[in-house]
């Protein structure tokens, strides 16, 4: 493994753990509203009571003895999700995207028997995936349909926008796309593409791999710099707004792009990783700074969207 002089990290503004956990993280969040993030049902029930777009809920399965109606409750679906209301790191979640004759299939093909569906949502109430190992709950959600225009940019698996918003500005962006490594889930850390984009235009900047740059996507082959995130100016504007939807000073939103939707959140984290300076080749400490320069005078979204376009673009200072 090949370490990076500290020293050169600092200089370019790379924030680490530590740096992240105390002085942001601990200053800015109340641990208070964390299960408002922590929880993917809150949120959501949040998010509905905001005005903000989600995906679709079809079922909450919350005690064991509602798995045995699984199947009758996803009747009528031809793709669905089910998670963990609690989980992270993108564990537990189960994608189907194909039902057929009482049969279900992953994006990649493999068949999930009812049987396994079943064990699947007895560990999501057990615990197994979920943030110290409590009791969960599982949720099941309609299938997301992504915009064509990533076609190729994702494999087995649907891409989303990770937006990090500090005291409600937006001050960095990557698209993660799912590979056949990540089998099919948007995680940088399972092998998913992460793509840093232009916070004044959602055009793409740089992409990496496991934390190596990459130009095209390892399994279809496409040009990873072609990409223009649409409907970015309402991404920015859905994500700028859950500073006051949560009252989370520094978080994470994770939206997605469904054709006939268009953008929808999935979820919130009270804890962002820090692999979206990798992914934009830019640390984030200076565009920090900058905001906490600025005092706590409310702003208007509209306004501090403006000014981190002005900011944080790849024309900008920052």
């Amino acid at each position: 493994m090949i370490f990076c002089d500290p020293r050169r990290l600092k200089s370019r503004g790379i924030m680490g753990m530590n740096k992240r956990n105390i002085s942001y993280i601990g200053r800015y969040n109340p641990r208070s509203l964390y299960k408002q993030v922590d929880d993917k049902l809150i949120t959501k029930q949040l998010a509905l009571k905001n005005a903000i777009d989600t995906p679709d809920l079809i079922s909450v399965i919350s005690e064991q003895h509602e798995i045995e109606e699984v199947n009758d409750r996803v009747k009528g679906h031809d793709g669905f999700c089910i998670k963990p209301a609690q989980g992270s790191g993108g564990k537990g979640i189960l994608v189907i995207t194909k039902v057929e004759d009482g049969r279900y299939f992953k994006p990649s093909g493999e068949e999930v028997t009812q049987v396994e569906m079943a064990r699947h949502c007895s560990n999501i109430l057990a615990g197994l995936f979920s943030l110290g190992g409590k009791n969960d709950v599982a949720v099941v959600e309609a299938l997301i349909r992504f915009d064509p225009v990533f076609d190729g940019i994702s494999y087995e698996g649907v891409p989303d926008i990770r937006l990090i918003i500090f005291k409600g500005y937006p001050v960095m962006g990557m698209l993660r796309c799912s590979t056949h490594a990540s089998d099919g889930k948007a995680n940088l850390h399972q092998g998913a593409v992460g793509i840093g984009v232009d916070i004044a235009t959602g055009q793409a900047i740089r992409a990496v791999q496991y934390d190596e740059p990459v130009s095209h996507h390892p399994d279809t082959g496409e040009d990873l710099f072609k990409v223009q995130v649409p409907h970015w100016d309402r991404l920015l504007e859905l994500a700028s707004g859950c500073f006051e939807m949560s009252g989370l000073g520094y978080l994470g939103t994770d939206m997605v792009l469904d054709k006939e939707r268009g953008p929808l959140l999935l979820e919130l984290n009270a804890r962002p990783g820090l692999a979206i300076q990798i992914a934009n080749n830019h640390g984030l400490l200076p565009r920090l700074r900058k905001i906490e320069s600025l005092g706590d005078a409310p702003v208007p979204v509209t306004q501090r969207i403006a000014l981190a376009k002005q900011w944080f673009g790849t024309d900008g200072e920052y």
